[in-house]
């Protein structure tokens, strides 16, 4: 029934459904041919072979291709090419909604093809409207350039300009109605209007003339912003600034020589002997003219009329003024691409000057300017915080993020901190220059900082003569993070450090790092809690024992005593040690003989026992004789020490005493060792007997 059937799934795209009932079918096909190989024991390769797998693909392909949307395919030699339609191609080329003109690299290729249409205007325009270089020959060259200029004017000012971005009260304006509203209201729209105007067609009524294309030059506005947004991205401006300084002076010149042949034109050619004489290449002649007179080189023919007079005084006023301003703004470039420079040197200057006064040695004279030189040679500036001080707090962050924020992530004190307080941590680092040689730190001095290797290279010195280079630490490293956090501020430096050529070290100090932690509490806590830790690390490897030198190498060192031993010499002398030791080789005898059932060795040892009793007995008499008769000691409660098990390290010094009494010798004593329930422990037993009197 209709009702027992499972609903089908909702087909929400045709087309992705097809897709994906092909794809089901091809892996169908494709694990009933992995079945196949199984089953006749091929397993070398397991995909399938290219006359079992073209039918599948070109049939897969056929129907994927009646599903696909209406595309154009073209074939070409053995190759079938993909042609997209027209439509596609302008979407993909579909400029953005909104242009960041500081940040578009692309807003900065346009701006140069803008430039360089309006210098073609620019120069050329003058040279074709004084100069005979425009001939009825080449003007449909001259048109095809004009026209293809105009595009570009044109073009900038529909589709580029009304999409750049600006600033409205804080806020970023991106909005295509509003950025359209603001250029239009703006005065570079109406220069941009009044430099399109189609003047040119005053050409049809009067001939082709280029003076009607001279509103062109008001698209200036394009020019000075290019030269803007480059200085912007360019590492040396300044060179820059020389070259366009030096390109305004040619243009200057440019204009001078197309206005001196007008005049001699005017004034008619060859004439005088002031105007041009009509000789030699027309722009080349005008141009050496030009900038002899308008740099008052001099050695010029008078003039003799009184045009003549006039153009002269104008040309002279006009090359003082405009030679004035260039030079006065070539001053200005290069004083400022030097100023760092001069200043540097100023310093300098003063430094050798206070060590002349105090007689510094020249040996640390010479340490002070391979600083500076080498300061000015790799950064260019004294001090870069100088520099990142008039910044923002938010750019400056930004730039600590970028150059530092790798090498601190990296330093395991500080792994699983808040991520602020790091960045608290990255604007307070300092950044210090250490010259070949110059100890960083000293064994022994109390730490105060840690450092980061910025550029360069360390070694950590040690050995018994201190010289001997235990470990070269390179960019990147991290070392005496231990005494931020030491207990007390008494952490010692346990090795010297030598700086290995020159090395730029960023250093942060204790102080600072305790004025972050103020404002994260967690943060201290964790890196209390590693700074315990490691300092208990360094402590474990400072109480290690030293390595031996030279021949100690060859001669193992001497084992511990046994604490059995140890506790057997503390007993009463080396008497009572020799008769624990006879004691215990005469119960290991005896434990043997009662194994065995030997009864005559029985009767042996009670011998032997009758004879080494009076022999103690001899042994007791003479060192009461020799002191004085002193009374024997009776060890207290003897009976209590019959059988006792007491653990050999638990067992007090009066109790090892009292089993070994002095002056008796009507007892026995057995000892045996049996292994504790503890590892690496034994215990010691001791059993002291009375002998039965015979």
């Amino acid at each position: 029934s209709p009702e027992s059937k499972p609903p089908r799934a909702p087909v929400i795209n045709k087309y992705a459904d097809a897709q994906l009932h092909n794809l089901v079918k091809r892996m169908r096909q494709r694990t009933v041919v992995y079945k196949r190989k199984l089953g006749e024991g091929d397993l070398s390769s397991p995909e399938a072979s290219p006359q079992a797998a073209k039918p599948t693909a070109v049939s897969s392909a056929q129907e994927s291709d009646t599903k696909l949307p209406k595309e154009h395919y073209h074939s070409l030699l053995c190759c079938r090419f993909q042609e997209v339609p027209l439509t596609e191609y302008l979407k993909r080329i579909r400029l953005p909604e909104s242009i960041d003109s500081y940040s578009d690299r692309f807003y900065l290729l346009w701006l140069l093809l803008v430039t360089i249409a309006y210098n073609w205007n620019c120069w050329l325009i003058p040279l074709r409207c004084f100069f005979p270089y425009q001939t009825p020959g080449n003007t449909c060259y001259w048109l095809i350039t004009d026209v293809t200029c105009d595009l570009i004017y044109l073009c900038d000012m529909l589709f580029i300009q009304p999409r750049l971005q600006f600033i409205k009260g804080g806020d970023t304006i991106v909005d295509s109605n509003e950025l359209k509203r603001h250029y239009r209201s703006s005065t570079k729209f109406h220069l941009d209007v009044a430099s399109i105007i189609p003047f040119d067609v005053f050409c049809l009524f009067f001939g082709f003339n280029p003076i009607f294309r001279t509103n062109r030059i008001l698209k200036y506005t394009s020019f000075f912003e290019f030269n803007h947004h480059l200085e912007a991205v360019m590492d040396r401006a300044y060179i820059y600034r020389v070259f366009r300084t030096t390109g305004y002076l040619l243009f200057t010149l440019h204009i001078n020589a197309c206005i001196y042949y007008w005049a001699s034109n005017y004034e008619g050619i060859g004439t005088t002997r002031w105007v041009y004489n009509g000789e030699g290449n027309k722009y080349l002649r005008c141009y050496y003219w030009a900038v002899r007179s308008l740099i008052t080189i001099g050695g010029l023919p008078e003039p003799q009329t009184l045009f003549e007079i006039v153009f002269q005084l104008i040309n002279f006023f006009s090359g003082v003024f405009v030679f004035s301003s260039l030079i006065g703004q070539m001053r200005d470039i290069i004083g400022a691409a030097t100023a760092n420079q001069s200043n540097f040197r100023v310093y300098m200057d003063h430094t050798t000057a206070y060590m002349n006064k105090y007689s510094i040695p020249r040996s640390v004279q010479k340490r002070v300017r391979t600083w500076y030189e080498y300061t000015w040679a790799s950064q260019r500036m004294l001090d870069e915080s100088d520099l990142l001080k008039n910044l923002p707090t938010t750019v400056q962050l930004a730039l600590a993020i970028d150059m530092n924020f790798s090498i601190i992530s990296k330093v395991d004190l500080f792994k699983g901190c808040d991520t602020q307080m790091i960045y608290d941590m990255l604007l307070r680092l300092k950044s210090t220059l250490y010259l070949p040689g110059d100890f960083v730190c000293k064994k022994g001095e109390i730490g105060k900082e840690m450092y980061i290797i910025k550029q360069g290279q360390v070694q950590v010195l040690g050995g018994p003569d201190g010289a001997q280079v235990l470990v070269t630490l390179k960019a990147g490293a991290v070392f005496g993070e231990i005494s931020l956090l030491a207990a007390g501020g008494g952490n010692r430096r346990t090795a010297d450090v030598v700086a290995h050529g020159f090395a730029n070290l960023l250093t942060l100090e204790k102080k600072t790092l305790q004025d972050i932690l103020r404002h994260y509490p967690d943060s201290g806590k964790l890196l209390m809690k590693k700074a315990r830790v490691l300092l208990t690390q360094k402590d474990k490897g400072a109480t290690a024992t030293p390595p031996k030198k030279e021949l100690a190498f060859l001669f193992p060192p001497k084992e511990e005593t046994p604490k059995l031993f140890k506790i057997l010499l503390g007993g009463a002398g080396k008497a009572s040690l020799a008769k624990l030791l006879d004691l215990k080789t005469e119960q290991t005898a005896q434990k043997k003989r009662e194994r065995n059932g030997e009864r005559e060795g029985g009767r042996e040892e009670e011998r032997r026992r009758k004879e080494r009793k009076e022999r103690d007995k001899r042994e007791n008499t003479e060192e009461g004789k020799g002191k004085g008769r002193e009374p024997a000691e009776e060890p207290a409660d003897s009976s209590k020490l019959t059988s006792s098990s007491i653990p050999t390290q638990e067992q007090p010094l009066s109790m090892r005493r009292s089993v070994l009494p002095r002056g008796t010798t009507r007892q026995s004593l057995i000892i045996s060792m049996a292994p504790s329930a503890e590892a690496g422990e034994e215990i010691l037993t001791i059993e002291v007997k009375e002998k039965a009197k015979q």
